[in-house]
């Protein structure tokens, strides 16, 4: 696989009342990204509450994706934890059903050394044959994969890509300088796309094109055109709605816009809690001026 696609959304997982998955409201949001702008989906990831959901509930909802949406768009089933012999287990039955690839998280709470980063993603990428998303989150996991270490990993054959979310624009940098032209580079910062993309990044693994897929796959089609002023314009434009779906720990905004939206995508799981009032002020303010509804 050349390119998983330029705009991939990192899925909210939908929950009935009472908590559990709902899987047909899961089947219907992801028919409706892909129809507004988005190229492909990661499912069970940290926008889709991974940390809450036992490994039964994400093959199921792998498979219901797959299913609704896997014949027009690309399906990454998020199967990293900081567990590498579940991580192995969970990639291998995810390759069963019908996904694309997988993203793996860099371990979390352990805090690896860098040769515990590289074996541990080496060790699950040997399990399967489906492409790897390597995805680097330091705000999350409390610790960073180094730019050494994933050129490390980009010499295995099926280690495909790299979600940049340090929100380190030089790390990104030395990433594209020392991997291979092969090796895909995408922002995991909707804020970050753009100047991503200028040092050689393909796209974002995005939060806000649950709301702007169609105009972030505008923003990254016109700079791929060499249309640099109308890329920096949309981002410009959409640079506030980037910053008012992170007031509150991810996916809380995003979440709550979906419902305000009209999806049917539920509440969450603790230790996640609602919007506050507030919180819901800004939304609908920088909602109301962006024209998004």
């Amino acid at each position: 696989m050349k390119s998983f696609g330029r705009i991939l959304t990192a899925m909210v997982t939908p929950f009935h009342e009472d908590g559990s998955v709902n899987y047909q409201a899961a089947a219907a949001l992801a028919r409706h990204l892909v129809a507004n702008g988005s190229d492909g989906l990661v499912v069970a990831g940290s926008t889709g509450e991974a940390a809450t959901m036992d490994a039964d509930e994400k093959l199921r909802l792998f498979a219901t994706v797959a299913d609704a949406v896997g014949d027009k768009a690309t399906v990454i089933a998020g199967t990293g934890s900081n567990d590498t012999r579940a991580s192995i287990a969970l990639t291998r039955q995810a390759e069963k059903l019908g996904v694309h690839g997988v993203m793996l998280v860099g371990p979390y709470y352990n805090k690896p050394t860098q040769e515990g980063f590289y074996q541990h993603f080496k060790a699950i990428a040997e399990v399967t044959s489906l492409p790897v998303i390597i995805y680097n989150v330091p705000g999350r996991t409390a610790s960073n994969i180094l730019p050494e270490t994933i050129a490390r990993l980009a010499t295995i054959p099926n280690i495909a890509a790299v979600k940049e979310s340090s929100g380190n624009l030089d790390q990104v940098s030395e990433i594209v300088r020392t991997t291979p032209d092969d090796f895909l580079v995408y922002s995991g910062d909707d804020s970050l796309t753009l100047p991503i993309l200028s040092v050689g990044g393909c796209g974002i693994i995005s939060v806000a094109a649950h709301a702007v897929g169609v105009r972030m796959h505008q923003m990254v089609d016109a700079y791929f055109a060499g249309d640099i002023a109308q890329a920096r314009n949309i981002h410009l434009e959409l640079l506030p709605f980037f910053k008012v779906i992170f007031i509150a720990s991810n996916p809380i905004p995003i979440k709550t816009i979906m419902k305000m939206l009209g999806h049917e995508v539920g509440g969450f799981r603790l230790p996640l809690v609602p919007a506050t009032d507030k919180e819901i002020v800004q939304l609908q303010q920088v909602m109301t001026k962006l024209n998004i509804r």
